[in-house]
C-alpha cells in the first residue's frame, strides 16, 4: 500500500488575481498563501487476488464507494482523471482528509489531487519533483474544474509562505517569505457548515473589482518582511471587505453572514475572513497568543465546537 498526504491551503492576499480569465486581462495576478497543518490523504492498494487483480475492478473509496470496469466509469474526478493520465491498471484508491473537505475553501481538490498523482506515479515506478507534480496538477483539474485558479495547486504543493507571481501563458514564479510574522498570534478554522460548490461564485465575480485586491499584496509582503502585525492585520480585514464587494455570492448565505458579524464583533478577534471563493467553507480568525479557549466561549456553541487551530508548514 502506497499512503501519500498533501497539505491543503490558507490564501492570506491576492485571492481572484489568480484566475486564469483575470490574469489574462490584466496581465498577472499575485497571491499570498501557505499549506497549513492540516492534510488531505490518498492510499493505493494493489491486491494479489482480489477485486483488482482476480475481477479487474477498480475500487474508489471517499464518501461514496465506487467498484468499476472502467476507468472512464468512475465518477470521482480526482481519481478518474489521475488514473486515465497514468493509464493504471484496476486498484484500489481511498481518500480521507482531516477535516470536512468538500467546499471548504481550503483547496482539498488541488490537495486531494496533489497526493493522488505522487501515490499513482510511485507505484508507477516514476520520480516526478515537487513542481512536476504541481504542473501535472493544474493540466489535470483544468479538464473538470475550468474555472481553478493558479493559486490552489501551488499554494498547496509547494511548501512555506510565499508569495507567487501568475503570469499569462501560466508563467508561475514563487516567492519565498520568513514566518516570523506568525509569533504575534494564533490562527483558528471556523468551520461554516456550509458546503458550496465554487463555480457559480466564481462565475460572478466582477473583474474589476478584484484590481483593488491586487495592490494589498505588496502591502502584505511588506509588513511580513517588516514583522508589521498590525499593519498584517489590517490587510486581512482590508482584503476580506474588498473580496465581500467582488460578488454578492460571498456572504449570500445568512449563516455566513451571521458568522461573519459575530466575528466582526467579537472584541478578541484581531482579524478574520472567510476562506476560498466564498459562501462556504471555514473563516480564517486571528486571535492573540493561547487564547483558544477565549475564542470557543466567545462563540456561539455550534461554532465554538467546530472551531480548530491551525499552524504554517
Amino acid at each position: 500500500m502506497i499512503i501519500a498526504k498533501c497539505p491543503m491551503r490558507i490564501s492570506l492576499a491576492g485571492g481572484s488575481t489568480d484566475l486564469e480569465e483575470y490574469v489574462n486581462s490584466n496581465g498577472y495576478g499575485s497571491v499570498i498563501s501557505f499549506p497549513c497543518s492540516l492534510y488531505s490523504y490518498i492510499s493505493v492498494f494493489y491486491d494479489k487476488n482480489g477485486y483488482n487483480n482476480f475481477f479487474n475492478k477498480y475500487i474508489i473509496n471517499y464518501t461514496s464507494r465506487e467498484q468499476v470496469d472502467d476507468i472512464g466509469e468512475i465518477k470521482n474526478d480526482v481519481a478518474r482523471e489521475v488514473l486515465d493520465h497514468f493509464k493504471c491498471d484496476p486498484l484500489a484508491m481511498s481518500f480521507h482528509a482531516d477535516v470536512f473537505s468538500e467546499g471548504s475553501g481550503l483547496a482539498s481538490s488541488s490537495a486531494y489531487l496533489i497526493a493522488c498523482i505522487k501515490a499513482v506515479s510511485v507505484r508507477e515506478g516514476l520520480s516526478l519533483s515537487e513542481l512536476d507534480i504541481c504542473n501535472l496538477a493544474l493540466k489535470i483539474e483544468k479538464k473538470f474544474n475550468p474555472l481553478t485558479g493558479y493559486q490552489d495547486i501551488y499554494g498547496c504543493g509547494l511548501g512555506d509562505l510565499k508569495r507567487m507571481h501568475f503570469h499569462e501563458g501560466g508563467r508561475v514564479k514563487v516567492q519565498y517569505l520568513k514566518k516570523n510574522i506568525f509569533s504575534f498570534f494564533d490562527m483558528h478554522l471556523v468551520y461554516t457548515g456550509i458546503k458550496r460548490k465554487s463555480t457559480k461564485l466564481l462565475e460572478s465575480l466582477d473583474l474589476k473589482k478584484i484590481d483593488k485586491i491586487l495592490p494589498l499584496v505588496d502591502q502584505m509582503e511588506k509588513s511580513i518582511n517588516n514583522y508589521d502585525a498590525q499593519s498584517f492585520l489590517d490587510i486581512i480585514r482590508e482584503g476580506w471587505a474588498k473580496k465581500k464587494e467582488t460578488s454578492p455570492m460571498i456572504t449570500q448565505n445568512v449563516v455566513i453572514s451571521d458568522i461573519d458579524n459575530t466575528l466582526r464583533r467579537d472584541k478578541s478577534v484581531l482579524a478574520h475572513r472567510l476562506c476560498g471563493a466564498g459562501n462556504g467553507g471555514y473563516f480564517l480568525v486571528f486571535k492573540k497568543r493561547d487564547s483558544a479557549n477565549e475564542l470557543k466561549n466567545s462563540l456561539k456553541i455550534k461554532m465554538a465546537e467546530r472551531a480548530i487551530e491551525c499552524k504554517v508548514i
